[in-house]
């Protein structure tokens, strides 16, 4: 996958941004109240909500019904926009001074009048540590990951340090049956061999591709690992996607928290 050129924070966003920075206004975030608890809690601070935003036009690749195959340049169309979306938002957390963002949500918006064209918006609450030390990713970045307050607090109290939201995906077609094979198998229970290795295919390439990702960090492991389907573009082909959060044991030494076990008192 080609990475997308590093993205500055629109002007549009400066003025925000430089205002909560200052601490004016109050910050704003979408965490939960015990999400924000328990971030104070492991000693982060929310800083401010902060978004990226990118609108793509993905082009159709030709392909014979008869085959099945990924198709390369919409995958890599939607890898595209995804990463400038993140790109995005990650300027804006480094503009706060941030050294993460936490709770990021990466999300589609389809526009029924352009159907070949789409958006990508990611959200998150950027978040800096009130001991002082840096926590960015060893590029420099503020770390990012979808994880909510609550699992990031367990990550950090025993050890564990997000490192960024990583993603794999593959755009696959899917090759017809001819009528003959359709027919054949008309009132039978029977596996459609070349549908479950065109999908199986398209699934570990973007497990593949994640996992990669994470490598390329150094990461230890990827945790929240979940992989989805999204249709584009009816029954053209199918987008498969693996989304996780890449981390790294930074404290060794960690005492693992032990969870208490409560029983309710009957009457």
């Amino acid at each position: 996958m080609t990475t997308p050129p590093p993205l500055h924070v629109p002007d549009v966003a400066r003025g925000r941004l430089d205002a909560s920075r200052q601490g004016r206004p109050c910050f704003t975030s979408d965490l939960s109240v015990n999400e924000f608890v328990l971030l104070g809690d492991a000693g982060f601070e929310p800083l401010g909500l902060v978004m990226g935003t990118s609108v793509y036009h993905v082009g159709l690749q030709g392909v014979g019904w008869k085959v099945s195959q990924e198709l390369g340049s919409q995958t890599q169309a939607m890898y595209n926009v995804r990463e400038l979306a993140m790109g995005r938002m990650e300027a804006e957390a480094a503009q706060l001074g941030a050294d993460g963002v936490v709770g990021v949500s990466l999300r589609p918006m389809n526009y029924t009048f352009f159907s070949d064209v789409i958006e990508f918006v990611a959200v998150g609450t950027a978040v800096r540590a009130s001991d002082g030390k840096n926590y960015r990713s060893p590029n420099g970045k503020p770390f990012t990951t979808p994880l909510s307050g609550q699992d990031f607090w367990t990550l950090w109290q025993h050890g564990w340090l997000p490192r960024r939201l990583v993603l794999g995906n593959c755009v696959y077609h899917v090759a017809h049956q001819s009528l003959r094979q359709t027919l054949s198998q008309v009132g039978q229970n029977t596996e459609l061999p070349q549908f479950t290795q065109a999908l199986y295919d398209a699934r570990e390439l973007a497990m593949a591709r994640m996992q990669y990702e994470g490598q390329q960090l150094g990461a230890d492991g990827i945790v929240g690992t979940a992989v989805d389907d999204h249709r584009y573009w009816g029954e053209h082909a199918i987008e498969f996607t693996a989304v996780g959060t890449a981390v790294s044991r930074i404290r060794p030494d960690a005492a693992p928290v032990k969870p208490a076990l409560t029983l309710p008192l009957s009457d």
